[in-house]
């Protein structure tokens, strides 16, 4: 059977913790444990969601994430969650949500309900082997910046699927934002030795083959997408792979997104299916796919 194991939880909200402002000015009880921050909210969402969608734990991935994901509509979005320490933690953040920190957090829900240990440690471990390179923290370099870097790193290790990679086409850009831009990010800024690491990162990254749908060619291929995608939308920015992240949801029998919306500052379901969500005069060129992969007890 599966067990939900939060005592050793409880017992580091007992011992640990330290009063910190959140981006709203409220007052929260940060708590570390080791290389891992998060609040006492946190850890409640966590044990909340288990309690409403431990029945549904053996529904495909692809199902299971959605409805998840619907858990969370109506969030605020928060910027820069994950640049809150002077070193790199592993930060779990239920409350305030990006578009990446939001994937990531379902990604990591699902494939803990569907674990044989649904307990808060293990979210965090799945956590961190979806957001550091081969589940490696070590210092910032170690997270997995770009999404392309990050769709291929989780698919090699068997956590997604690349299924653009037998229809879509090759992606032309090439990365090289954080390393030319090293000011606009906290970290680089404060460790300019990174920068190098970084721009390693980047060739080995350009080095490699990826594959999207351009946005005119996504209603060709919408019968090959699934509820329950993870995708990245590409961006014709020089430097630059992807610039936003989202979960494809059926609504009404079409995909829409559902995601982390910087415009609306919420977590939302576009009004428009993915098909025409893409507008021809955005930046936006169209989508890169991760499908998650389920896991088989």
């Amino acid at each position: 059977m599966k067990q939900l194991s939060l005592l050793p939880l409880f017992l580091m909200l007992i011992t640990s913790g330290a009063c910190a402002q959140n981006q709203s000015g409220k007052s929260e009880v940060k708590l570390e444990n080791s290389d891992i921050t998060y609040t006492e909210q946190d850890a409640a969402i966590f044990a909340d969601i288990v309690e409403r969608f431990q029945d549904e734990a053996d529904q495909p991935i692809n199902v299971l994430i959605p409805e998840i994901g619907k858990y969370f509509l109506g969030n605020e979005y928060v910027a820069h969650t994950l640049e809150v320490n002077e070193e790199e933690k592993l930060i779990v953040n239920l409350r305030e949500l990006d578009c990446t920190t939001y994937a990531e957090n379902l990604l990591a829900l699902a494939r803990t309900l569907k674990s044989e240990n649904q307990s808060f440690e293990q979210f965090a471990e799945e956590i961190k082997k979806i957001r550091y390179r081969d589940g490696q923290l070590d210092e910032y370099p170690s997270r997995l910046h770009y999404f392309s870097d990050w769709i291929y790193n989780n698919r090699a290790n068997n956590l997604v699927s690349t299924p653009a990679d037998s229809f879509g086409a090759p992606f032309p850009n090439k990365v090289s934002f954080m390393s030319s831009n090293p000011d606009s990010y906290k970290h680089l800024k404060q460790n300019p030795e990174y920068v190098s690491i970084i721009e390693q990162q980047e060739a080995k990254i350009n080095s490699n083959n990826y594959y999207y749908v351009s946005k005119e060619n996504i209603p060709e291929y919408e019968h090959l997408l699934k509820e329950g995608d993870i995708i990245g939308l590409t961006t014709s920015i020089n430097g630059l792979d992807v610039a936003h992240v989202g979960v494809l949801v059926e609504q009404n029998g079409k995909l829409h997104l559902m995601h982390a919306s910087q415009s609306s500052l919420k977590v939302e379901i576009s009004d428009d299916p993915i098909s025409s969500f893409l507008k021809p005069n955005s930046k936006n060129t169209g989508i890169m796919i991760a499908r998650p992969v389920d896991i088989l007890n």
